[in-house]
C-alpha cells in the first residue's frame, strides 16, 4: 500500500511544531514538500529522513545544549554584565 500524503497540519503535528514553522522550513531549509494545486503535501518518510540528516537545523547553526534551553537573559560581550 502506498504511503499517504499528509497536509501541513499533519506534518506540523508529527514534528511537534507550528504550521508556520513548516512553511518557513519549506522556503528557508528546503524541507521536502510537494505542491498540489494550492496545497503543500508531504510524506512522513521523506520528512523523517530530512530531520535525521540534520537539515532542520541548517548548516552552521549550533543546536542548543541543555543549559541553553530556557535561558531568559544574555550577557554583554564587553563586560559580561547582563543586558536587555
Amino acid at each position: 500500500m502506498p504511503e499517504p500524503w499528509l497536509s501541513a497540519d499533519d506534518i506540523a503535528a508529527h514534528l511537534g511544531v507550528t504550521k508556520d514553522t513548516v512553511y518557513t522550513w519549506i522556503t528557508e531549509k528546503a524541507m521536502p514538500a510537494h505542491k498540489v494545486g494550492r496545497l503543500w503535501k508531504f510524506q512522513a518518510s521523506e520528512i523523517d529522513d530530512w530531520v535525521r540528516r540534520g537539515s532542520a537545523t541548517g548548516e552552521g547553526e549550533a543546536q542548543p545544549t541543555p543549559k541553553d534551553v530556557g535561558a531568559s537573559s544574555y550577557t554583554d560581550d564587553k563586560d559580561g554584565k547582563e543586558g536587555r
